[in-house]
């Protein structure tokens, strides 16, 4: 299927790449379908697109690669609500928030977004413990790993 997008433009997705957000991401309850494009092929940054609105889409990054040490926990109910059964179908990103320059660009890492690869359901996750994660952590040169 063809998705218009406003950053890359005309791009042909599968079926297969569709991911539902069953209650949407905060603030657009009403956006349920989305798919994961990528920016560019030596880019540490994927695009989030919404596919009921051209113009809804975020940058995201994998959130370990700048902050190793990043981690949390998944509660008992998002577990079930993106029907979880094994940690490698889990995925993390963070939203990235391109600002005038690299030196300003933030991530969020208090609201990761949490996919279910196996099941293609994701879900933003507000942390309930943020101590030292904040909505516009700094982007630093990469520390971790995407794995």
């Amino acid at each position: 299927m063809l998705v218009e997008t406003k950053l890359l433009g005309e791009v042909e997705i599968e079926e297969s790449d569709i991911i539902t957000f069953e209650q949407g991401l905060l603030g657009l309850k009403q956006l349920k379908q989305y798919t994961i494009l990528p920016i560019e092929k030596d880019l540490p940054f994927l695009l989030l697109q919404s596919l009921e609105d051209q113009d809804v889409s975020f940058v995201l990054a994998y959130p370990f690669a700048f902050k190793a040490d990043y981690s949390y926990e998944i509660s008992e109910e998002d577990r079930e609500q993106l029907h979880i059964t094994a940690e490698h179908d889990v995925v993390t990103y963070a939203i990235v928030t391109l600002n005038d320059s690299w030196a300003n660009s933030t991530m969020n890492l208090l609201a990761p977004i949490v996919l279910n690869v196996k099941e293609k359901l994701g879900k933003q996750i507000v942390l309930p413990n943020s101590e030292g994660y904040s909505l516009r952590h700094p982007l630093t040169a990469p520390e971790g790993s995407a794995e």
